[in-house]
């Protein structure tokens, strides 16, 4: 089974190169490419990516996407902080460790801060390595499924 960040990145490239007017029309296309996913979860997709419907120019309404450029620019740029300077993300425990490329990890460290995840209690950078303690409770995976919904494209 394909994993979630696949089918997001899918349902973007799907809405982007097609005229696609019900979810009906785009869970055909996810299931043809694939993807193994109720309606529940494709509309729990549509409302995280915040896709919306636009009218087509004759007598219907398609999906759109916001584009990156959507969003505000501070936004972006700590996206692009983090995707640029991290090489790897691993966790033990409640602590995570994130391994970026050397003096990049400052810049990193302070995009994770500036996306207030309410799973962190606070992170420390050095050179190349970042280490970022998680409340009580909360799982590495579960952190990081919260950072793969604030960066989509997030490959780890």
């Amino acid at each position: 089974m394909k994993d979630r960040h696949q089918r997001l990145k899918t349902i973007k490239k799907l809405i982007k190169n097609n005229k696609i007017k019900s979810q009906d029309e785009l869970l055909n296309l996810l299931l043809a490419d694939g993807f193994e996913v109720t309606q529940a979860t494709l509309s729990r997709d549509l409302k995280l990516m915040k896709v919306g419907k636009v009218s087509d120019g004759s007598n219907g309404y398609v999906y759109t996407i916001q584009e990156d450029e959507d969003l505000s620019e501070n936004d972006q740029i700590y996206v692009r902080d983090f995707l640029r300077g991290y090489v790897s993300i691993d966790f033990s425990g409640n602590m995570v460790v994130i391994k970026t490329f050397g003096g990049h990890a400052d810049s990193v460290s302070n995009a994770l801060d500036a996306m207030n995840m309410d799973d962190i209690l606070g992170t420390i950078a050095g050179e190349n390595c970042i280490f970022a303690c998680l409340r009580e409770g909360v799982t590495g995976h579960q952190f990081l499924s919260k950072l793969k919904e604030k960066i989509p494209e997030l490959e780890v």
